[in-house]
């Protein structure tokens, strides 16, 4: 006969088991599905840009490249643009003129080089 350690723990790890489980047929937190969502919509709509494009936009956060260059974020129309060169002197809600150079391989977002502060 088991004892009462052994058959907690196993219904312990049954309950893990099952929790996630649930959570990869669900598909993850609401916030995760969301995610998903916006990214396949994304890969399904053309562009509001094209490249040479010179647009306003407002930097919504920083973010740190792969090369080790601070770039700013910015949106048109809801459409991830990624700002390089962006002068240290620049902030969130600085809103910058930018020109379109190149989009990533999907086409769900751009990349841009600063022009001036606005």
């Amino acid at each position: 006969m088991l004892g009462p350690a052994v058959v907690g723990g196993g219904v312990l790890v049954v309950l893990v088991l099952v929790s996630w489980l649930f959570k990869r047929v669900r598909g993850g937190s609401a916030d995760e599905r969301q995610s998903r969502s916006r990214h396949r919509d994304a890969q399904e709509r053309d562009p509001p840009v094209d490249i040479g494009d010179v647009e306003e936009v407002a930097i919504r956060e920083f973010s740190d490249h792969h090369s080790g260059e601070r770039r700013a974020v910015g949106k048109v129309e809801g459409f991830v643009v990624f700002v390089e060169d962006v002068p240290d002197a620049c902030e969130v809600t600085d809103v910058i003129r930018i020109k379109i150079l190149s989009f990533n391989r999907g086409h769900t977002s751009a990349t841009a080089t600063h022009l001036e502060t606005v």
